[in-house]
């Protein structure tokens, strides 16, 4: 008799995991799904600014699925709770999230302004939460959501993951400006050509476009 042959499986996981609270006290949470073990490590945040929520839903389709069998995808769906609920661009505060990260950090505008970069680097909880996430998992590939110029950001973060990523969606690659204090040009002082924007069209995505997007991430994420 042959001896028997163990099936060999890949320990995955599905879990929530609490990032803090915002300002008015809304949970800032985090899904990992996929391999907790994987060296590719992929990031996705679906809303940084509160006006820009449509990368929400294709945050919370990736977090609903079973996760990629060789990969660990971390999934923070909102950043800025505080922002969405009241449809404001900034958090509670009025600080521009996307302007108050430490590479390169300054002072912009004026408490209550569009682009308000805050007290100091790292100065409110919300971008706090998520400089600590990418110290923690330090992911090889990040996309972060923005609106509403319907582009992938190449000015900085992995080409060849931003031109397959633009091709799978439909979108172009324009190269805009890096501002001081942005989530993604801070990341990628920490893990070097990691992370990069996708600008979501306006307004709400289709059901279909939710779809698309999720794929194309799942495709650059691996099986």
């Amino acid at each position: 008799m042959p001896p028997r042959q163990e099936a060999s499986a890949v320990a995955t996981v599905r879990r929530t995991v609490p990032l803090g609270k915002s300002l008015r006290g809304r949970p800032v949470t985090a899904v990992e799904v996929g391999d907790p073990h994987a060296a590719r490590r992929v990031l996705v945040v679906g809303c940084v600014h509160g006006d820009e929520p449509a990368g929400v839903p294709v945050a919370q389709a990736l977090a609903a699925d079973p996760g990629p069998a060789n990969a660990n995808l971390w999934v923070v769906p909102a950043l800025n709770p505080d922002g969405m609920a009241a449809r404001t661009r900034g958090n509670a505060r009025g600080v521009d999230l996307n302007r108050n990260f430490p590479a390169g950090w300054r002072p912009m505008d004026a408490p209550g302004s569009v682009h308000y970069s805050g007290a100091g680097p790292l100065s409110e909880p919300e971008s706090g939460f998520a400089a600590d996430l990418v110290r923690r998992i330090r992911p090889t590939i990040a996309i972060w959501f923005h609106q509403h110029l319907a582009v992938v950001d190449g000015s900085e973060g992995p080409k060849d993951v931003e031109r397959r990523f633009a091709r799978d969606v439909g979108l172009p690659v324009r190269t805009l400006t890096d501002y001081p204090g942005s989530a993604t040009g801070w990341e990628n002082t920490i893990v070097r050509d990691s992370a990069f924007v996708v600008e979501l069209p306006a307004g709400r995505l289709s059901a279909q476009a939710v779809r698309r997007y999720a794929d194309a991430v799942r495709r650059i994420t691996g099986p």
